[in-house]
This record gives C-alpha cells, structure tokens and sequence, in this order.
C-alpha cells in the first residue's frame, strides 16, 4: 500500500474491512509554479466512505514549492 501507514480499522465507524483508491481524471494536484502534478491515493472505509488518509504518488515533484 505504498505510503500508507497500517489501517486496523475505520476511526469513524469501526469497519474493518478498508480499501484504496485514487481519483481519476483532472483531479491531481499539480505544484504551484509547477505543470506536472500527481494522482491522489486515499484510503477509505468500505463501510461509511470515510477517508482515513491520502497521499500523492510522487512526492518528490512537490520539492522546492515552497
């Protein structure tokens, strides 16, 4: 699961059973300044739909943004 740390289950809700998924189409983040960005991977409760945690795939097109 890449950058994710060890999700037991759901904070919102209890759920155990969690899942991953990115958003698709126009919606990465690009760095200001920046053309190229990169997808979002979240993790989410297959129960409540709560986003637990998100990340972007490459990081390393964020450094010198700031």
């Amino acid at each position: 699961m890449g950058n994710f740390t060890k999700i037991k289950e759901c904070p919102k809700c209890g759920e155990r059973e969690i899942g991953i998924g990115h958003q698709r189409g126009y919606s990465d983040i690009t760095p200001k300044g920046k053309v190229l960005g990169s997808a979002i991977e979240y993790i989410v409760c297959t129960e409540c739909g709560y986003i637990i945690e998100g990340y972007v795939k490459k990081p390393n097109r964020f450094k010198g943004t700031l």
